[in-house]
């Protein structure tokens, strides 16, 4: 909308000010049509119905007049009156609406096995990579969740706190590797301890824990049921999923380029207990494909409600045409009582 300082600028007229408005009764705007219809009615009615006197007058005695243009002032004025009237009940406005999105948001903490079992390439290109790329795409699914990351392997080690940097996650998520904890086994107990030690003061309204394993518990100092109970004392819901193909799976090639496999077993009746304490799903994944689809079904389960604020400032410009009509009504008044209303016609 132009900044126009004065009601009486000829700007409010110009085209782009015109665009610049949202019309609340845009169907009156029809009405303009029918102004230029009912002049030309009115002027062909006072053509038939207009007293004629004959007069026979020398073709030298008859001379044009510019000041007979002036009998049109007042029906011109009297037209941008009516349009004036028409605008004015269409209601120019311009409105400034602006949308605040929030949620109170969930608290989730990703705990994901680094195991050497997590080398197993049943996964492209690995159970571990495979991991952590529906890891970064879960958290950019996510809005005002704080996420935190915990890994284990022969023990358990609090990667990332909860956060909504995201950014900062993704990172994380990229360093992850075998290294970063040299004891060996898989410590499901000590992983779901340490991932709800990092939940337990959290005053969210819903807290979510994802344990993703390949294993048995096979090492750490606490048992996997007695940690899901605690998890489930703290109102923390537990979703497991067990990733990886039963029996022989390939782990690499050797130095001939021959595939090598061993023999893999998971544990899916303590996963499957863990998330029936926490009220959660036990899920199988068994190739990237199936790895992804629990992700997203997790994702879609665990969805904080986004809560929704508009704020409109809407501001009216009626008055501005309305004072034109008011304007137009008393010149063409004044003009009633002129030459200009009686010219050629006295």
């Amino acid at each position: 909308m132009p900044e126009i300082n004065n009601w009486f600028s000829l700007s409010w007229f110009n085209p782009a000010t015109f665009q610049s408005y949202s019309w609340e009764y845009r169907f009156f705007l029809w009405l303009l049509l029918g102004i230029p219809v009912i002049f030309l009615l009115r002027w062909l009615l006072n053509i038939r119905l207009k007293q004629k006197l004959t007069i026979a007058l020398p073709e030298k005695s008859l001379k044009s007049d510019l000041t007979s243009i002036l009998r049109f002032v007042p029906d011109l004025l009297f037209a941008f009156m009516i349009a004036m009237l028409i605008v004015v009940l269409a209601r120019p406005q311009t409105s400034n609406e602006k949308v605040e999105q929030w949620t109170e948001g969930i608290d989730i903490m990703l705990v994901i096995d680094i195991s050497r079992s997590m080398q197993i390439m049943d996964f492209k290109p690995n159970r571990l990579e495979a991991a952590k790329k529906v890891a970064k795409e879960f958290i950019a699914g996510r809005f005002q969740d704080r996420i935190g990351i915990v890994i284990f392997s022969g023990d358990a080690y609090s990667l990332a706190p909860l956060t909504t940097d995201y950014k900062l996650l993704n990172t994380y998520v990229d360093d992850i590797s075998f290294e970063k904890i040299e004891a060996s086994g898989t410590a499901i107990g000590s992983a779901l301890a340490v991932a709800t030690n990092r939940m337990r003061e959290s005053d969210s309204k819903s807290k979510v824990l994802i344990l993703l394993s390949d294993g048995d518990n096979t090492a750490g100092n606490i048992d996997p049921i007695t940690a899901a109970e605690i998890s489930s004392a703290y109102d923390i819901k537990l979703y497991t999923i067990g990733i990886g193909k039963e029996g022989r799976v390939p782990t690499g090639k050797d130095l001939f380029g021959r595939v090598q496999t061993s023999n893999n077993t998971l544990d899916e009746t303590t996963l499957r207990k863990i998330a029936e304490i926490g009220n959660g799903n036990f899920y199988r994944a068994s190739d990237n494909k199936a790895l992804e689809d629990v992700f997203k079904l997790i994702d879609q389960y665990e969805k904080a409600e986004i809560k929704e604020s508009r704020f409109k400032d809407t501001t009216d410009y009626y008055q501005i045409y309305l004072k034109w009509g008011i304007l137009m009504l008393l010149i063409w008044l004044a003009l009633k009582s002129t030459f200009m209303s009686n010219i050629l016609r006295d």
